[in-house]
């Protein structure tokens, strides 16, 4: 296959030809790690519109591991699309575009996401239209954004900017609210979760993925992306990410500052310091039990550097072989399978609930999202990744499909929107 095929990121179409391109297996194995995270994705999801616990696997007093550990392996999910969405962004200015090319090329991507999110994936959620929220898609999509205006900066302190953010947004984000005044939903959309009234008493705004925090972790993604160019790019990538595993267990191992504590509703025991419970279980569950959101530093570090250590491992491997081979279509066609398996699971679960007779009204009017869980709905852990597993085989074939509609169409300038 014809490298300018490839696709680094999540959201980003990355033509890799060019004097300063990076090698077939970096590439490869930056699509192994995304398409990872797209797949194990869909465990959450799955688990949402089909579980039977009507509460948050982070409530320790609730929770158990099984079930806590099914939500924490796809904690690792967004920090690595924000990342990868940046070092996209960067491998395409080294493989031969200009910064201006780059610059506008994340600006569109940022608006027909924020378009696509509106018409398409909201509706997907809930089964209702408008649903007005802001979560993983509009806080890529205004990152880019951001991004685009970035770019024009050297690569190092696009990094100093991104972890800056990463270190210091709750500090500024306080410094901010003191200035907002009438606009004070503005720091639901910047910097913290929560919901603010769009219509006074009639309907109103969730945000769960505030942009600022986040935005820095693509900025972080961008600079980045120069270790992929590094001839000894395996072990550095290993080592970086081994360094901030290490980093994450000594904050957390002896309470130092870079966690909080959820001001979400629907996390009323998110993370907060880390205690010895009646269980080695829950012991093991309060100190992985990390702060979302927003991210915290501490959960980013938790996340990212294993991640990064996977990427090396990742390297290393044949991509077009046995399960690998599957990781890298998901990987090569993320926004396809994202819409797709949205869909696909909401639509399941309608169809699961009526064969069984189990309440399925809700499902038709907002699901989890909007309405709490019925009484009489739902099924256990087993059942959940049965069907997570079908789903991943079933959403194979059309990724597949576009994955080589695309590589015959190359010169398709669209394409790379989607």
């Amino acid at each position: 296959m014809a490298t300018a095929a490839r696709a680094p990121n999540l959201f980003l179409m990355t033509d890799n030809g060019g004097t300063v391109s990076p090698s077939q297996s970096r590439i490869a194995c930056v699509d192994l790690l995304r398409g990872s995270v797209v797949a194990i994705m869909a465990i959450d999801h799955t688990r949402r519109f089909f579980t039977n616990v009507p509460f948050a696997p982070e409530t320790l007093s609730l929770t158990s591991g099984p079930l806590f550990f099914t939500r924490f392996v796809t904690h690792f999910c967004a920090p690595v699309f924000f990342l990868l969405a940046g070092t996209s962004a960067f491998l395409s200015v080294s493989a031969g575009k200009s910064v201006a090319q780059v610059s506008r090329f994340l600006w569109t991507r940022g608006l027909w996401l924020l378009l696509l999110d509106f018409l398409v994936i909201g509706y997907a959620w809930t089964f209702t239209f408008p649903f007005h929220h802001a979560g993983v898609i509009v806080a890529l999509a205004c990152s880019m954004i951001a991004l685009s205006l970035l770019v024009r900066l050297s690569v190092k302190w696009i990094g100093v900017v991104g972890t800056s953010i990463i270190v210091f947004h709750s500090f500024l984000g306080r410094a901010v609210s003191t200035v907002l005044g009438s606009l004070s939903w503005l720091m639901f959309i910047l910097f913290r979760p929560g919901e603010f009234w769009i219509r006074p008493g009639r309907s109103t705004f969730l945000v769960t993925f505030p942009v600022v925090p986040w935005f820095g972790v693509m900025a972080v993604g961008y600079a980045f992306g120069a270790l992929l160019l590094r001839k000894d790019r395996r072990n550095t990538i290993f080592i970086f990410g081994a360094v901030l595993t290490a980093a994450f267990f000594v904050l957390r191992g002896f309470h130092l500052p870079g966690n909080g504590i959820s001001k979400l509703s629907v996390f009323p025991d998110s993370a907060g310091p880390w205690k010895t419970g009646p269980t080695l279980t829950l012991s093991i569950i309060s100190f992985f039990n990390t702060l979302k959101f927003p991210p915290s530093p501490q959960f980013l570090l938790m996340t990212l550097g294993p991640s990064l250590m996977a990427l090396a491992w990742f390297d290393r491997i044949a991509p077009d072989k046995g399960l690998a081979r599957i990781l890298l279509v998901f990987g090569r066609v993320p926004l396809l399978f994202y819409v797709l398996h949205l869909y696909l699971i909401h639509a399941a679960a309608v169809w699961t609930a009526l064969a069984l007779h189990q309440p399925t009204a809700w499902l038709l009017y907002g699901g989890f999202m909007l309405r709490p869980l019925p009484s009489g709905y739902g099924h256990g852990l087993p059942f959940i990744y049965a069907a997570w597993i079908i789903f991943l085989v079933l959403l194979y074939f059309p990724c597949n499909w576009f994955m080589n509609f695309k590589q015959q169409h190359r010169n398709w300038w669209w394409l790379r929107y989607i």
